[in-house]
């Protein structure tokens, strides 16, 4: 009694909608609203056009993945600064900065150095001593390259 309502397809929509865009909020990646938004949109045209299930679906799963493929760079450029440039590196946060080996290791040899906290494995086609500061020159997937940093 009085909860009927929430037997219709609009406010059933509506309601996921609303806990997709809250969810965004939990898990950050510019995804889920788009699915909340398509919610919305499915909701509003229920409630306009009582439209079938299957429309409903259809409307909802186009709209969402129209709308996340168009507009998902777009916001994230806008709203969190993210430049999609494809000389754009991550490993530029590594790329000529210094690093202290944590043991000696030579040419072909595989080696410890720590890089803002944390230990790498490293790799130099020179002498590295321990304690010497080290400039990364190149990073292989987990593996640092260095050369020592007076050469």
């Amino acid at each position: 009694m009085g909860y009927e309502f929430i037997n219709q397809p609009e406010v059933i929509w509506f309601l996921i909608g609303l806990v997709l865009i809250i969810l965004e909020f939990f898990i950050p990646g510019v995804i889920i609203i788009f699915f909340g938004v398509g919610a919305w949109v499915t909701a509003v045209l229920c409630f306009m056009f009582g439209i079938s299930v299957n429309w409903q679906l259809l409307i909802f799963f186009t709209f969402s993945l129209v709308s996340l493929f168009s507009l998902r760079k777009l916001l994230k450029r806008k709203f969190f600064a993210v430049n999609d440039c494809a000389d754009d590196d991550p490993t530029d946060d590594f790329i000529g900065k210094t690093a202290t080996a944590l043991i000696s290791f030579g040419p072909n040899e595989i080696g410890k150095i720590k890089f803002k906290g944390t230990v790498w494995t490293a790799k130099s086609s020179s002498t590295i001593k321990k304690n010497e500061f080290v400039k990364i020159i190149q990073k292989e997937s987990i593996k640092l390259i260095v050369e020592p940093l007076n050469k």
